[in-house]
């Protein structure tokens, strides 16, 4: 690391601050003389004119790097200019007496504290002491007294870099053209096609590396599909790599920041890499009669298939879907799907329609679709879709659907429908500094039933999702939260009613108390056209190693649904804390275990299932 450091701030022109022995000071006040930026005058403190000259003299002495005499010469006191301050506390730091260093810069900072070279040097001390928390702070101090100071702005941006938070370092470095882009690289070299790849990267060599690029580029990556894990790597090139129509670099210096860009990844190619991994992952769901054939990349071009096979007698399921870029632009993908169902649930407790319970009642359904989805630049999406669908609905063992009133007949009508959605997925915040994301999501539809008494019916929903990793780097620890609320009008059928709770591939509204079957069926948890819903969790990583990765936390949900009708709801609020265990497996899939309390009734659901 500090091998980086040095070559970091040399390719910055900072000076190295952990270079003591090159007679500059920790920041850049180093010796003004030396041409890495125009000298500053002296800040006024009302001192008399022979107090100037014994600046001058003490500037002289620490160029000279005479560290003991430059002490000599500052003495401390209420009357000392906030320069010779300065000086004094630059000398002690050379002298690694930081408690010293940081008392004389404070009473220099008092004198002049609108002069930003203080925190500046606050920092180069903090900086030394590998205190890069309180070098952050101090640099952002002194942004605020000089937002387009070029030393401090390069100086934060390199221990962003060195901390491994690359948005945050292009955020500060991108403020003055910097940093230049050598080589794009990937290590291993993807399997995917080089036109395709390369067409994924929004910059280019000898270009800026622009954080809106930069983000861009991830977008257009993870809609190909096949790079469920990948990191960057930032290489310092050497200064003689320049170009010279490469923009200035810090503090004056001609030679620009440059790196070589390097994307490290894990990709989807045909079933899996190996025999043994590409098995795992499709028998993953045994446990719960499921298995999941994936393909990926075919033809190496970023076609994708995914599928499911569930032989539950109870629910059982076919889906299949294909996607593929369009006109081979990594922002373009369009997919097709097909998915047929054969259900029994049990709505006893969830259906208030009925004189008597409806426990054994039958779905067969059979959908086809076809979506699109463009990315408009790493904060943007959108995406439509259209499908057709067949429902037949029968009830079984002595039950009846005949006695029901029209409004709650309704629901469960046969027929064909035809509908059409659209969604919409925006960046409101990203702090990349704190490293908080907060995403936007707003979806609709409308659809057409072909047999009354249903007709039109639509859809309307949004969402906020929050995520911050509390650490300066990696991720040990995350905090997710996520608020989504929905609502429908006109006569939806049965099975497109919002539903609150656990279950596995047919549900994503967990309310994590409660499970969305019972023995096996389907019905359990509250129904409704209307909903709210807010889920939290924190994780901590346990274990990191070469084969799996164990997270755990707690967690808490709360949701509420209702249905205008009153035949459906959850009758108030749901409350539903309880803790969660992630374990990701050979980078291939996550296994997720849950347990939830309801508060209201008391119930505790534990829940297990795997996610690619």
């Amino acid at each position: 690391m500090r091998a980086l450091a040095v070559v970091c701030f040399g390719a910055l022109g900072l000076g190295a601050p952990s270079r003591a022995s090159s007679g500059q000071s920790l920041s850049r006040v180093a010796a003004p003389s030396s041409g890495s930026r125009q000298s500053i005058p002296p800040v006024s403190t009302g001192g008399k004119p022979s107090q100037a000259a014994d600046v001058s003299k003490v500037k002289e002495l620490y160029k000279q790097r005479k560290w003991e005499e430059v002490l000599r010469a500052t003495p401390a006191g209420p009357t000392a200019p906030a320069e010779a301050d300065l000086y004094r506390g630059l000398a002690l730091a050379k002298l690694q007496r930081w408690t010293e260093a940081r008392a004389a810069l404070a009473a220099g900072e008092r004198k002049a504290p609108k002069d930003e070279r203080f925190p500046v040097e606050f920092a180069g001390v903090a900086y030394k002491q590998k205190d890069f928390h309180s070098a952050e702070r101090q640099l952002h101090r002194a942004l605020h007294l000089a937002p387009r100071d070029s030393y401090a702005l390069n100086f934060l941006a390199t221990i962003y870099f060195l901390r491994g938070n690359v948005p945050a370092a292009l955020k500060y470095w991108n403020r003055q053209e910097q940093p230049r882009v050598g080589e794009i690289k990937a290590s291993p070299e993807p399997k995917l096609g080089a036109e395709l790849f390369d067409r994924a990267f929004a910059f280019s060599p000898l270009s800026t590396l622009k954080l809106g690029e930069f983000e861009t580029t991830q977008a257009r990556l993870e809609n190909l599909g096949i790079f469920p894990f990948y990191r960057w790597e930032l290489v310092p090139r050497a200064s003689s790599d320049s170009g010279a129509d490469s923009p200035p670099g810090a503090s004056g210096d001609s030679r620009p920041v440059s790196f070589d860009v390097v994307f490290h990844s894990v990709e989807r190619d045909g079933f899996g890499p190996n025999k043994w991994i590409a098995a795992l992952s499709m028998l993953r769901g045994l446990p719960y009669e499921t298995i999941y054939p994936e393909y990926g990349n075919a033809f190496h071009e970023a076609v994708n298939l995914t599928s499911l096979l569930r032989f539950d007698p109870e629910k059982e399921r076919a889906y299949a879907s294909v996607s593929w870029p369009v006109q081979a632009q990594p922002r373009w993908r369009a997919s097709s799907w097909l998915d047929a169902r054969n259900e029994r649930w049990n709505i006893d407790s969830t259906f208030f329609g009925a004189a008597t319970p409806i426990s054994n009642l039958r779905l067969r359904k059979v959908e086809a679709g076809a979506g699109f989805r463009s990315v408009q630049s790493g904060r943007w999406s959108w995406q439509m879709a259209a499908s057709f669908a067949h429902r037949d609905f029968q009830v079984e063992n002595g039950e009846s659907l005949a006695s029901l009133a029209p409004t709650a007949a309704a629901f469960f009508t046969d027929g064909n429908s035809l509908e059409a959605s659209g969604r919409s997925d925006y960046g409101l915040l990203w702090i990349p500094e704190d490293r908080i994301t907060l995403n936007s999501s707003a979806n609709a539809s409308i659809g057409r039933f072909f047999r009354a008494p249903l007709g039109t019916y639509g859809e309307l929903g949004g969402s906020l999702a929050f995520r911050w990793l509390p650490q300066e780097q990696g991720d040990d620890y995350e905090v997710q939260s996520r608020l989504r609320t929905g609502g429908a009008f006109g006569m939806v059928p049965f099975d497109d009613l919002f539903t609150l709770g656990v279950e596995r591939d047919d549900n994503n509204l967990w309310l994590r108390g409660i499970s969305a079957t019972r023995d096996g069926r389907k019905g359990n948890s509250p129904m409704g056209r209307d909903y709210v819903l807010w889920n939290s969790e924190f994780d901590k990583i346990l274990y990191n190693g070469p084969l799996f990765q164990v997270r755990a936390g707690p967690l808490f949900d709360a949701g509420r649904i209702w249905d205008a009708s009153g035949l459906f709801g959850s009758g108030g609020w749901l409350w539903d804390p309880g803790a969660q265990v992630k374990i990701r497996v050979l980078d291939a899939f996550e296994v997720v275990f849950s347990y939830g309390h309801d508060m209201r009734s008391g119930e505790n659901t534990f829940f297990g299932g795997t996610e690619r």
